[in-house]
């Protein structure tokens, strides 16, 4: 996706006097992925777009096509136009990623090759090696928070115990990330996905999840297909949203039914009390404070939701994310992206702004004074 954007295949397109932001041509995609090898012929190009249509990956504009058609007509996204699904899986698989990309880019690393039993094993780390860095970096709040965590990492197959004897504990036991998030990917493994075989043999495929249960005998696999409870975002995050739900915890939360959720679901309640002007905002004595941001996108993007218009306001914020870390919080309002004053443009504008820019992001908001 990121690709196609650099490549401007992925831009504002009008058909019929309208205007589709952020989309595509299926005919010219089909030609790019063969351009550039991600497939070997046209068929194999549309097989691979409609298994993204089928994981709620791209849509047609007006969803009034359910299959991918190698023709003149507008896809998108859902990334781009915020209708890309949540569910708890995805959630704890973006927070592996995110984990494993800020492990590996720091310097003396938890993450080391080691030795068991003459069997040498990449990616390792001690359980209680890991508890204590989560800690340590504020991840999680105690230690029994950052068992909790290993565990959902170790029962969706993105750490293991180097002779999965084990599930996660805090203590000296040797455990390894199973997926090398950094192995860059074709795009033609997501056709052998459904396959237990070909996933047992590339455990660096992170297309599908191999949820655990603990118990013997009771072990299978699932897809990174989702549901569909889909929430309106912006498109914030590089890659693939984190926690988006308000939810304290980031990589847990009630499962959702496999239905589309009605309209009220796609278009969540705003986290402000009350309607706010520009007017207001800028009134001299307002009770308003300016705050400036920077926010380094990590492999998953920012890690917030703005939402609203003239002005925008930040509807939620991942508590792991890097727009937490730099100190954005909810109910906060968009002043200024990358220097360009927002406060008179709607929250797609500015998604676009901040989805065009650099990956560190220059932000300023304006935060009530409590």
């Amino acid at each position: 996706r990121l690709r196609l954007h650099d490549g401007k295949l992925i831009k504002d397109r009008r058909f019929h006097l309208r205007t589709y932001p952020n989309c595509f041509v299926a005919k010219e995609l089909t030609d790019w992925l063969i351009d550039h090898k991600e497939a070997p012929d046209r068929e194999t190009g549309i097989r691979l777009m409609q298994k993204l249509m089928d994981h709620y990956i791209i849509h047609h504009v007006c969803d009034e096509h359910s299959d991918y058609k190698d023709a003149k007509l507008l896809y998108r996204f859902r990334k781009d136009d915020g209708t890309f699904p949540l569910s708890k899986d995805v959630k704890v698989f973006m927070r592996g990623q995110s984990l494993y990309e800020k492990l590996v880019s720091v310097e003396e690393s938890i993450l080391k090759v080691r030795e068991e039993n003459s069997v040498k094993y990449q990616r390792t780390f001690l359980g209680c090696e890991m508890v204590d860095w989560l800690v340590q970096e504020g991840e999680v709040e105690n230690r029994q928070e950052a068992v909790e965590l290993g565990r959902a990492l170790l029962e969706h197959g993105i750490i293991q115990h180097v002779s999965n004897r084990h599930h996660f504990f805090d203590s000296d036991i040797l455990y390894q990330f199973w997926i090398n998030f950094r192995r860059r990917r074709r795009l033609t493994e997501l056709l052998n996905e459904n396959s237990s075989r070909a996933l047992s043999e590339s455990p660096d495929s992170p297309f599908c999840l191999r949820k655990l249960n603990p118990e013997p005998g009771n072990t299978s696999f699932l897809s990174v297909q989702t549901n569909k409870e889909i929430k309106i975002v912006s498109a914030v995050r590089r890659s693939s949203i984190t926690s988006l739900s308000g939810n304290s915890n980031p990589y847990f939360s009630a499962a959702p039914t496999l239905v589309f959720p009605p309209v009220a679901e796609c278009n969540p309640k705003s986290v402000l009390k009350r309607p706010v002007t520009n007017e207001e905002l800028l009134s001299p004595g307002a009770p308003y404070v300016k705050k400036t941001l920077t926010i380094v996108g990590d492999a998953v993007g920012w890690g917030f939701v703005v939402r609203g218009g003239r002005p925008c306001h930040i509807q939620a914020v991942d508590p792991g994310g890097p727009a937490a870390a730099a100190g954005m919080k909810v109910c906060q309002f968009v002043f200024s992206v990358n220097g360009v004053y927002v406060l008179h443009l709607d929250y797609q504008t500015i998604s676009s702004l901040i989805m065009t820019g650099p990956r560190t992001l220059v932000m300023e908001v304006m935060e009530a004074i409590e």
